[in-house]
């Protein structure tokens, strides 16, 4: 869809006030008004823009950050958890797994290996690839793993 560069702006302006706050809580509310829109046209037209509802984008921002916490500090799990935005170390956990397809600690291990082969890939590239892809729901992704275990007929998460 091809939008109005003064609302493509604006919805930079909220996406800006996320990135440069992903621990903190952004409801769409807020964002509308950061962004001078509507809750429902900001919610419409944010993903629209950016392929993803807004708080998609959050999810992706703060596991991106705790990410880069895993590999660059020792601080504790829960630590991380509460410093990405996280209020329950259970969410944290079970969201991080569910987007990255494996737990906090076990990414950290994997970080701190040590040197591999990997490192003469730029890390931008590493970046990227690790990026958390999350254009369905986590909720949907887990129907989806339910079904390919249980079978086609399986309707429900246990």
């Amino acid at each position: 869809m091809n939008q109005d560069p003064e609302l493509l702006r604006r919805l930079l302006r909220a996406k800006d006030t996320m990135d440069a706050a992903s621990h903190d809580d952004w409801p769409v509310r807020q964002l509308a008004r950061v962004s001078g829109v509507s809750e429902a046209h900001f919610a419409r037209s944010f993903k629209d823009a950016f392929g993803i509802p807004p708080h998609r984008y959050l999810l992706t921002r703060r596991i991106e950050r705790a990410v880069a916490l895993l590999r660059e500090t020792d601080l504790a799990i829960t630590d991380i958890a509460f410093q990405t935005g996280w209020n329950s170390l259970g969410t944290f956990g079970r969201t991080f797994r569910d987007v990255t397809g494996a737990s906090p600690g076990a990414i950290r291990a994997r970080e701190q290996a040590g040197p591999s082969e990997m490192a003469t890939v730029p890390a931008c590239f590493l970046r990227a690839a690790d990026r958390p892809d999350l254009t369905i729901a986590v909720s949907e992704k887990r129907r989806q793993k339910t079904r390919r275990t249980l079978g086609p007929e399986a309707t429900e998460v246990p």
